[in-house]
């Protein structure tokens, strides 16, 4: 298989060619970094799989994409900072979208998705993807903030209260909530979701879990300045390096 990688900065470029050189069904590897440029080699190169920015120098990857119909186009990955951003791409025929910054499971997930998925079924999921997506948008306050979390159950969309939520870890690409009652799988990054939770009450402690502050029992010091929380239901989650002075300063506690 094939990929071209876009990307006006060449940070983004050298990080998405070094996981695909992971990944024994990626062959050849080609770079381009403004839009002009692209068209030319997708012409002449024909990927397979194209890792396409959406905000180049010189011109959109949705213009990229414009300037190409009519031609054989390879599988879309758009990648992007933004997530408005995801149902222009969905528009595009994308497989799937990449927000900045994306984490390397995150990454071969989504490949690994493409090599068993047929193009029908990669559109399929990629529809319930971004509809799973929109609901969490759609459900925000008037300030941009959930009051309650959209979760789909088989034909319904259960509405949970978000004051309830103790805490969420990630799974993959999934989200796993707990309530007291129950535990619920939500298909969303817990970067979206900390966008959308209130920051005064949910804390990201760790790459992989976000806590609210209300549930929260005591703070666990170990002897090697490393913090621990322990939650009134006795669960103990670990506060990372990089999350620790921030966390520490919500609670008001300053070291």
């Amino acid at each position: 298989m094939k990929a071209l990688i876009v990307d006006d900065e060449t940070y983004a470029r050298k990080r998405i060619s070094k996981l695909l050189k992971e990944r024994e069904e990626i062959g050849e590897i080609q770079e381009c970094r403004n839009g002009e440029e692209t068209i030319v080699k997708i012409e002449k190169y024909q990927p397979d799989l194209l890792f396409l920015d959406v905000d180049l120098k010189d011109m959109s990857g949705f213009d990229v994409i414009s300037e190409l119909k009519g031609q054989k186009l390879p599988i879309i990955i758009f990648v992007t900072a933004y997530e408005a951003y995801a149902v222009k791409a969905f528009d595009n025929n994308a497989a799937d979208f990449l927000l900045k910054p994306f984490k390397e499971d995150r990454f071969h997930e989504s490949l690994d998705r493409i090599k068993k998925l047929k193009p029908q079924q990669l559109e399929q999921q990629f529809g319930e993807k971004l509809e799973s997506f929109l609901e969490l948008k759609k459900s925000k306050s008037e300030h941009g903030l959930l009051k309650k979390l959209p979760i789909k159950l088989g034909n319904k969309t259960i509405l949970i209260k978000v004051d309830d939520i103790k805490y969420i870890f990630a799974s993959g690409y999934h989200a796993e909530i707990f309530t007291e009652e129950n535990k619920y799988v939500l298909r969303q990054s817990l970067s979206n979701l900390t966008e959308v939770l209130e920051p005064a009450k949910f804390c990201r402690i760790h790459r992989s879990s976000i806590v609210n502050i209300d549930f929260i029992h005591e703070i666990v010091h170990s002897d090697y300045s490393e913090i621990d929380v322990r939650m009134k239901d006795n669960k103990l989650i670990r506060v990372s390096k990089s999350h620790k002075k921030e966390f520490l300063k919500s609670l008001g506690i300053y070291n």
